[in-house]
Parts: structure tokens; sequence; C-alpha cells
């Protein structure tokens, strides 16, 4: 029987791997090798390993845990999980059914891309969700965001920090007349329709096509579509969940644990901030490797 069995093997996944591996407890890690940054061709923000693309530094980070002679990293999908604190029962999709006394759930959210033509071959590239990933390198230039609800109110504040030259798309949004005033005395333009095409140009400028307006061309494009977990694990457990703008996430205590005793869970699953971050992955889940660690001291 493992100590902990990790499902979900990106950033969160084995930053808890690596913590748990150094206090040379035995851990298991399921992964399908689809983390959510895989579109982006770099990251950026995580110490040391700033501007590199996020596939080179999850190889590296796996090489690094091989010297840990109690991980094992497993390409498999995990199926169905039972049991309880102390005795987990994972089964995977290859029908291998693994034992541990703790969980760390680490498998992240996918992105719902809606129904218009060039979103989804745009996203990490022409269309992305986070400044603090891509705001440097656009830093000044003509930022685009598409409305998703209240909370962009917030992100148009939040992007002066780094452009003056932003583009507001309605997108069929009703957006309020006094968040509409406030826009405009930030001399944000507001181009009302709704979007029918993304036409990308190169890495990453893109043409916003609408109904109703003319086209609208930018250097970059913000947008925020809802996610969705990315497994039915926590589902099938009855795990407590938050309902966030942008979709549901696992509610969690300040020891990264949910609502079912020994299990745990990290990463974009179990974060409430947006946009999403490796940094903030990595962290949550090097803070849910020492946790359960810590649980199961005698």
């Amino acid at each position: 029987m493992d100590d902990v069995i990790i499902i979900g093997g990106s950033f969160a996944g084995l930053a808890a791997a690596l913590q748990l591996g150094r206090a040379r407890r035995k851990v298991t890690v399921l992964d399908t090798g689809l983390p959510r940054n895989r579109f982006a061709g770099h990251s950026h923000g995580l110490l040391g390993h700033d501007h590199k693309p996020p596939l080179e530094i999850l190889a590296e980070a796996r090489q690094q845990l091989a010297r840990y002679p109690t991980i094992r990293l497993v390409n498999a999908r995990a199926d169905n999980i039972s049991g309880a604190i102390d005795d987990f029962s994972v089964l995977t999709g290859d029908g291998e059914s693994l034992g541990a006394r703790r969980l760390i759930l680490s498998y992240g959210v996918a992105d719902q891309m809606p129904d218009v033509p060039g979103f989804a071959e745009s996203w990490g590239t022409s269309i992305v969700p986070c400044p603090y990933c891509d705001g440097f390198e656009f830093a000044g230039q003509h930022w685009g965001l598409v409305w998703s609800g209240p909370q962009s109110h917030n992100q148009v504040r939040l992007f002066h920090d780094w452009t003056d030259n932003l583009t507001v798309f309605a997108d069929g949004h009703d957006i309020p007349s006094d968040i509409r005033t406030d826009l405009a005395r930030r001399q944000v333009p507001v181009v009302d329709g709704r979007i029918t095409e993304i036409a990308r140009h190169g890495d990453h400028n893109a043409t916003v096509k609408l109904d109703t307006a003319p086209d609208v061309a930018v250097d970059i494009l913000f947008a925020h579509p809802r996610n969705k977990p990315s497994a039915s694990l926590h589902e099938s457990l009855g795990l407590a969940t938050v309902n966030t703008p942008l979709g549901i996430i696992l509610k969690v205590d300040e020891r990264r644990e949910t609502s079912m005793p020994g299990i745990y869970a990290a990463g974009d699953l179990a974060n409430p901030l947006a946009p999403p971050s490796v940094t903030l992955a990595s962290s949550h889940g090097a803070m849910a490797g020492i946790f359960a660690q810590q649980s199961m001291l005698v």
C-alpha cells in the first residue's frame, strides 16, 4: 500500500510528490499527460523557470523526481475511488487496483471553449487568460478583453498595470450602465455585438470579428471561458464544492484537505482565484503533500 496516491501529475501533483518523496513516503502519481497549459508556448512567473515551455518544465521535474526511490510515476487514468482514510482504493483505467492511506486530487480543470470559429485554435497563443503569465511580454500594446460577467470589471482595473490601450468586447453581455460609465472614465471603449470569429495572425495578434460592428484587431486577447473539473471522481465521493464565476472547484481548508478526511486537493481544481497560476499550483501542491505527510505521523 502507498502512503499517498496523487491523481494528476502536472505542477501541483509533482510538487506534492516532491515533498512526500523527500519525506521518504511511498507515493504513486497517476497522470494522463494532458496539463491545462499544454497549449502555451512559454510559462512565466515561476521562479527559476521563467520563460520556459511548460511541458519542458514538467519533463525536467519528472527527471528530478526519479532520484527518489519511493516515488512512482504512472501514465494511467484513475477511474474510481473507494474506501476511507488509511484505506483508500483507486482503480486505474488499466484495471490496476491501488491502495493508499491518503489521496491528493490534482487532476485540474478543462476550459470550455465557446462555439466561435477560431477560438479553440487560438487558445494559449492569441487568446490567453492570465496577465501575470503573459502581460509583461505585451505591456503597452493593444489588449482586448472578452467580457464574461461582473468579474471582468476587476480585470479592467488589473490590466492597467500593463497597458492603457484596452478594448472590451461585450459579446452579448448586458454591461450595467454604472460600469459602462466607469469604463468610459478609464477611456476603455466597449464594442457591442457578439463575437462571430477569431482570426489569428502570427503567434499572438488576432482580429475579432463581430455580427454588428466592424472587425477589431488586437495584439493579444484575454478571455475567461468557464471551466469544469477534468474528471468526476469528486462527484462520486460526494466532496463539497464551491461555485465560482468561472466554474466548480473543490472546497478545501487551510491544510488543503477536502470535506472527506484523508483526501487533499491542489492546483486549479481547488483554486478559487482567477487567473490560473503555475506558481500557486506548485505552492498549493507542496502544501498538500506536506500536510498529507504530517497527518500520518504517529
